[in-house]
């Protein structure tokens, strides 16, 4: 048992006595924000790609001066926490974070992970109120999050599955060659609901379109998806409709490229993380992906402050695996800043409520936290796969060589579903 906590004492104890050295000598203490996030395992790419672009965000805020306190300023700090992608690993770090008394937790890619620590949240903040803990989510999209199990102390800052799917099933709803739709996910929560969603918002605008397969598999264990292909094939489906992210969606388009599979695919994240590159050629025109942003949104301009942004961000990363952008990062970590400003605390009711009904404006993207289930709501683009040399694009993917145009953009009014969330609120 000591040996098991020795690393923990330790690791307190030398922030302890960072702090006080940092008093001593004048800086003031940083404002921690942990992420709790898969940094090693299958999905290590994804997690790696958060902290890249949490870190630029966080660079950005402390290049300005930091946080403004009524005790002066202060910088943010971002502490990782390495969870492996699993549930009981994220509850084990959040008791870390805990304990090291950081008031900020920021996660997202794994729904069920999400729904953990919700429940984690709830309890800690019950039982300690003076080590309460505020979660930032910027990429767990089941729609229980702000539904049925939505809390006050949860914020989301990407659409929900039901939003992005919105987005895609306007586009499919305008394709009359789309007659023949195969479902295929990650076997967990968030999965299972981006299967659920097609399957309504397809019957209410297309009903006829046949849904001619549906599977779901185990995440991050499938090396090989050629069997999922094949069966893909055999149905005559000519769109498939796919939540998967990480290496389950790198691994499913390489294998679709490799089938000669013709069919267009809609996905949730086709725009990275090797996906471009896994599929090439046969992806122009067929892949899909629905986001808030992407970096072509510029509209040719290249003194756009949305080319200006991405550009920027190359320059801190650049090495073209590094090329994954996620604007829903940067506008969470500056609508964290400015809640907690408001607030003149870092309390997490005080920031909560400072954040509910907040607003975000850059110049080229708009934002606002709906107050009754702490949703953001924010424009949504779908866009599809061109080659650069085509000259379609100023910008690909990843040096792939591929990127990505915009095919239809909803403005934020159109992608808000209505709320339903029975919050319970703090008493104080």
């Amino acid at each position: 048992m000591l040996k098991r906590l020795l690393p923990a004492l330790l690791c307190a104890a030398s922030l302890s006595l960072a702090a006080h050295a940092d008093a001593a000598n004048g800086v003031a203490e940083p404002i921690r924000v942990g992420m709790i996030e898969g940094m090693s395992g299958p999905f290590a790419n994804a997690g790696e790609a958060v902290q890249r672009n949490l870190q630029l965000a966080i660079e950005r805020i402390n290049a300005r001066g930091g946080v403004k306190l009524p005790d002066g300023k202060h910088p943010l700090q971002l502490t990782i926490f390495d969870n492996k992608q699993g549930v009981e690993e994220s509850l084990l770090e959040f008791k870390h974070l805990t304990d090291q008394h950081i008031p900020f937790v920021v996660q997202g890619n794994s729904s069920a992970v999400a729904l953990a620590l919700v429940d984690a949240v709830n309890k800690q903040n019950a039982r300690e109120p003076g080590n309460r803990v505020l979660f930032l989510n910027y990429s767990a999209v089941d729609p229980a999050l702000t539904r049925e199990q939505c809390s006050f102390w949860h914020f989301r800052f990407d659409a929900d599955a039901e939003m992005r799917m919105n987005a895609l099933t306007e586009v499919i709803k305008d394709d009359d060659r789309s007659k023949k739709i195969y479902l295929i996910g990650q076997d967990y929560s968030f999965g299972r609901q981006v299967a659920k969603a097609a399957r309504a918002q397809l019957a209410a605008k297309r009903p006829d379109i046949v849904i001619v397969g549906d599977d779901l598999h185990p995440i991050g264990k499938v090396k090989d998806f050629s069997p999922y292909i094949a069966k893909i094939k055999a149905s005559g489906a000519d769109a498939v409709i796919t939540g998967n992210w990480g290496n389950d969606l790198t691994l499913l388009v390489k294998a679709a490229r490799e089938a000669g599979l013709n069919a267009k695919f809609y996905t949730f994240y086709g725009n990275g993380l090797g996906a471009p590159a896994a599929i090439g050629d046969a992806g122009v025109g067929r892949v899909r992906a629905v986001a808030e942003w992407h970096p072509n949104v510029g509209g040719g301009a290249q003194t756009s402050g949305s080319d200006l942004f991405y550009q920027s961000f190359r320059q801190r990363y650049p090495q073209a695996k590094d090329d994954y952008v996620h604007m829903r990062m940067h506008v969470m970590m500056a609508m964290l800043v400015s809640a907690i400003e408001k607030a003149r605390s870092t309390d997490a009711a005080a920031v909560a409520k400072a954040l509910e009904g907040a607003s975000f404006h850059n110049g080229f993207h708009d934002a606002s936290m709906r107050a009754a289930d702490h949703q953001l709501i924010q424009p949504l683009y779908v866009s599809v796969m061109q080659k650069l040399g085509d000259g379609a694009i100023r910008f690909d993917n990843e040096g792939s060589g591929y990127g990505f145009k915009t095919e239809r953009y909803l403005p934020a009014a159109a992608t808000a579903l209505p709320a339903s969330c029975n919050m319970i609120r703090p008493a104080k």
